[in-house]
């Protein structure tokens, strides 16, 4: 029962992404054609990217508000490097790391200070927007041939974007069924009861963290390969898409429940939307944001329903027992 329970969100998202593009595609025929989804994967590769790291925070119970100032801190400090003439596979190696420390950082100070992880990466969201402009007050425009040679390849067969968006997920996914997979649930379902199966608290925290910082900075590189160039207001309010695509794919804000996949399906339901509207031609861009904080709306709903309903189907579970004994 409570395995069902667990995998209903995921369904539910499923079947109105499959229920979005039937319609979309009865109404404009050419919707499901193959450009257009390699487009929808492609175009919301770097949110995407954000969205899994956001994804394993809030499995263990945490929340992390600086995705989108990393993403745009590691697209200028990308285009920044680029310009002063390191190799673009050294930046590419370089950025993430980066990225990772700044996670991994926000991670300890959580843990070791006990502090809430939404002021800590509020804190992370401004120190982070802030050194990008700080590295350039304007977009740096990209002149490298690697990149060149990287949309070409773009062009002929699959945004390279789009692949790294999906080797990510695929990553991610096995990890949720590792060893620390478990250990972030058993984070995220309390922590006293984690440390009582073994898990170590403390090091499962900074090393979501750390992912997180990883995936945004790994969101930033993409962004610059998807426009060529580097901006430190790139990625702003993008945090808030993360989160959304997080919690439209069934992961409890609680924590200790939801899957790398069920986000995956998140984001493209949040890509299929605005694609919509835009074949549609005669509705107003906002009318993605109103769509998607209906959604939002109504899986937080859900969430709270399913809750209930797993309380109700542990406790019926104990009172049969007792009544047994």
């Amino acid at each position: 029962m409570r395995a069902r329970l667990a995998r209903s969100p995921v369904l539910f998202t499923a079947a109105v992404l499959a229920a979005a593009c039937a319609a979309a595609s009865i109404r404009h025929r050419g919707f499901l054609s193959w450009p257009v989804l390699v487009n929808l994967v492609g175009d919301n590769a770097f949110l995407g990217l954000a969205a899994i790291g956001e994804t394993l925070v809030v499995l263990a119970g945490g929340i992390d508000l600086s995705v989108g100032a990393v993403v745009g801190l590691a697209s200028v400090v990308t285009a920044k490097l680029l310009f002063l003439g390191v190799p673009a596979p050294l930046v590419f190696a370089l950025v993430p790391a980066l990225g990772l420390g700044f996670g991994a950082f926000q991670g300890a100070v959580v843990h070791v200070f006990r502090l809430p992880p939404f002021l800590v990466t509020l804190a992370g969201l401004f120190l982070a927007r802030g050194l990008a402009f700080v590295v350039s007050l304007e977009a740096i425009a990209i002149d490298e041939p690697l990149y060149a040679r990287i949309a070409e390849l773009s062009l002929d067969v699959f945004p390279v974007s789009g692949l790294v968006f999906l080797a990510a997920v695929a990553a991610a996914a096995h990890l949720e069924t590792t060893r620390f997979g478990v250990a972030v649930r058993a984070v995220g379902g309390g922590e006293a009861a984690a440390r009582l199966l073994g898990a170590r608290v403390g090091r499962t925290k900074i090393a979501v963290y750390a992912l997180s910082g990883l995936s945004a900075a790994l969101g930033g590189v993409v962004a610059t390969i998807y426009t060529s160039s580097g901006g430190a207001t790139i990625g702003t309010g993008l945090e808030l898409d993360a989160i959304a695509a997080v919690v439209i794919g069934g992961t409890a804000l609680a924590g200790g429940s939801g899957t790398v996949m069920g986000t995956f399906l998140g984001v493209l339901l949040l890509g299929v939307i605005p694609t919509a509207i835009t074949f549609e031609g005669t509705l107003s861009s906002w009318w993605t944001r109103i769509v998607v904080g209906g959604l939002l709306l109504a899986f937080v709903l859900l969430q709270i329903g399913l809750r209930r309903a797993t309380r109700e189907s542990a406790a019926s579970v104990e009172a049969a027992g007792a009544g047994s004994v």
